[in-house]
């Protein structure tokens, strides 16, 4: 029998809550203790904030970030599979503070920030891309970093990048500079304001 994989909600109204994971080919979850130290960086500054999760997957941090007090969560998510676990499980959490957009990361962040600006919201936004070491993703990165440069300041409430440790982003993008950095084995968060 096959076992289904999944992770829970660690802090917050949903604390213990069951989360489906996609299949570990497609997607790639953020481990439990980067997540901790994220929204232990955060704190309190996510309560009543936008927050977008640019590479959806499961959708376990931007889930963590409502059941942490955030009042809404934007997801992309390009791969069917992935998207169809995003989905139930925005609904086993909190589906109408939930906003889920299938498709390209790059072609549909331009509808969230088109929304967040006719609202005259701000947002964090969250890029967790998949690792550069796999195929058909080694340009990642500065894919992402010329995506960053885009985001108008008005919509930004923070800027946070998870990335492979071995790869630098550098301390300016745009007009976003590094202010902190957090290492945790091969993942790395670096945020930016």
């Amino acid at each position: 029998m096959k076992r289904e994989l999944s992770s829970r909600i660690i802090g917050g109204k949903y604390r213990g809550k069951k989360l489906s994971l996609p299949k570990k080919d497609v997607t790639r979850s953020s481990k439990s203790i980067l997540k901790e130290a994220l929204f232990n960086i955060l704190q309190f500054d996510i309560v009543d904030k936008n927050f977008v999760e640019v590479f959806g997957g499961s959708g376990s941090v931007g889930l963590e970030a409502l059941s942490r007090g955030a009042k809404r969560a934007y997801f992309i998510e390009k791969d069917r599979g992935s998207y169809d676990v995003l989905r139930q499980n925005c609904k086993s959490i909190d589906e109408k503070s939930c906003e889920l957009y299938y498709g390209d990361a790059f072609e549909r962040l331009e509808e969230i920030i088109g929304r967040l600006k006719n609202e005259k919201e701000k947002a964090y936004f969250y890029f967790d891309p998949p690792f550069s070491i796999r195929e058909g993703y080694e340009d990642i990165y500065s894919k992402v970093i010329d995506e960053i440069k885009k985001i108008p300041k008005e919509t930004v409430e923070g800027i946070i990048v998870e990335h492979m440790s071995r790869y630098d982003f550098p301390d300016k993008i745009g007009p976003y500079e590094l202010y902190k950095r957090r290492k945790f084995g091969k993942s790395t968060l670096s945020f930016y304001r």
